[in-house]
């Protein structure tokens, strides 16, 4: 092949993660080239162990997900308040955090949709590099303006910043899908502990950074930290070539209503932890006495089980696809449950404790990482089974709506919940989220859906 290796995936019994199957190039319509040596011509025997290029990819994907999870999640312990001190509202600092997902819903529907024609590499650096940039700016907004000013800025560099994101993680998630097509949840699982580890790290070191350095250090860090993964991504990760389907399109992807219910749990799922982004921080603050610091520490309740479960969750998935339906219903009852005793609802008539708010978010983290690792890879197995190609193209479409409704979830999470928040109180607010994580759990349960298609 002189120096690149083709890859034509058609469908096969799953295998174990650290499995390479090659299949003859002529055995599917769709191919993907990788730069990289080696001979397709033949298929060859599972391999023991990962390929090079397997490692190079997981590796390029994990520094994609902790560095962008730092990012995201410094935000937490110290913005709310001090958008505050510059005459913000509690429901307009909601839809600051939730303007950063409305723009990254609608870039992942564009993106994922032109994934091919655009390429995905290019996404994945380009996209690092304009979150990084937008990250840094947003560390100086503390030098302008009180009031409207401040707001606007907020919005403008929230709505660039998100649409690099988007295509960082859209394209990402596609690369993970057509490197690992048969142990997507295992891979999802995997990458899961460095989202994990990024949301764990990022309250507490922005908390730090903020009580001991001021506002501007802990954007100034974590977006340069950001920007070291746009040469590393260049150099390590390989160029994938792809041929566009004109026959895959996102409506055609939404006739079918398992693909809608499990997109509602999904958006239930980031709706909740929006939420939690939006609102923890001020309830932590003023009901529970907490500095900055210790709110960023209390966060990790939430990160840290979420990190920890990922992988067990990810081979449990791929090893039993049968029961990932149940792994969505146990953990929207489980997330409903804990959502409700996290103020706690005042119809129980409990008093805000911290033990009980730590025990509530160990709670929320588990169920939330139950429930949402088997989501996409019932939707890559759903668009397979209603004659979407394997492929790159049909890849980029479900990794695009998948995080266009997790955004979608993002926005509603923090602008309703900030609403709910200020017209009540963060107790009742939670509890909503508990309705809405109850809903979700029906879902998976709902009788003869999977052949359903939806009339347009």
């Amino acid at each position: 092949m002189n120096g690149s290796l083709t890859l034509s995936y058609q469908p096969r019994i799953p295998t174990a993660l650290y499995t390479c199957t090659q299949c003859s190039s002529n055995s599917c319509s769709t191919s993907l080239s990788v730069t990289g040596g080696g001979d397709s011509s033949t298929p060859e025997a599972p391999a023991t162990k990962m390929s090079r290029q397997q490692i190079l990819t997981l590796i390029a994907m994990a520094s994609i997900n902790f560095s962008s999870m730092i990012c995201y999640s410094i935000l937490g312990p110290f913005f709310p308040n001090e958008a505050k001190k510059k005459g913000v509202s509690q429901a307009m600092i909601g839809l600051i955090f939730g303007i950063y997902a409305l723009c990254t819903l609608v870039g992942s529907l564009i993106l994922g949709k032109y994934i091919v024609q655009i390429g995905a590499k290019f996404m994945i650096v380009a996209g690092l590099f304009v979150s990084s940039g937008c990250t840094v700016l947003f560390g100086f907004l503390d030098q302008v303006s009180d009031g409207t000013v401040f707001i606007v800025l907020c919005f403008i560099t929230r709505c660039i910043n998100a649409i690099g994101f988007s295509a960082a993680v859209t394209s990402s998630f596609a690369v993970s899908g057509k490197v690992f097509p048969d142990n997507i949840a295992t891979v999802l699982g995997f990458m899961e502990i460095f989202t994990g580890l990024g949301l764990i790290l990022g309250p507490p070191l922005g908390g730090w950074l903020y009580q001991s350095f001021g506002y501007e250090i802990p954007f100034v860090f974590t977006g340069c930290l950001l920007f070291a993964t746009v040469p590393l991504n260049l150099w390590i990760l390989p160029s994938f070539d792809a041929v566009p389907s004109s026959q895959n399109s996102f409506l055609r992807l939404c006739t079918r209503i398992k693909i809608l219910l499990i997109c509602f749990v999904v958006f239930t799922l980031s709706s909740g932890l929006g939420f939690l982004d939006a609102t923890l921080s001020i309830f932590a603050i003023e009901k529970l006495n907490l500095s900055a610091g210790s709110v960023g520490l209390l966060m990790i309740g939430l990160s840290l089980p979420y990190g920890a479960a990922s992988p067990i969750f990810g081979v449990i998935s791929d090893k039993y696809p049968s029961i990932r339906k149940w792994m969505m219903v146990v953990g929207g009852m489980a997330t409903a449950v804990s959502f409700c005793f996290l103020g706690p609802l005042p119809v129980f008539h409990i008093r805000s404790q911290l033990w009980l708010t730590v025990l509530m978010l160990i709670v929320v983290g588990f169920s939330l990482c139950m429930s949402c690792i088997p989501t996409f890879a019932e939707m890559i197995a759903c668009a397979h089974e209603n004659g979407f190609e394997e492929g790159m193209s049909t890849l980029g479409l479900v990794s695009g709506l998948f995080s266009a409704v997790w955004s979608a979830g993002m926005f509603f999470g923090p602008t309703i919940g900030g609403y709910i928040t200020q017209a009540l109180n963060f107790e009742w607010s939670a509890g909503v989220q508990g309705a809405l994580a109850f809903l979700a759990g029906q879902c998976p349960t709902a009788a003869g859906t999977e052949n359903i298609r939806v009339k347009l």
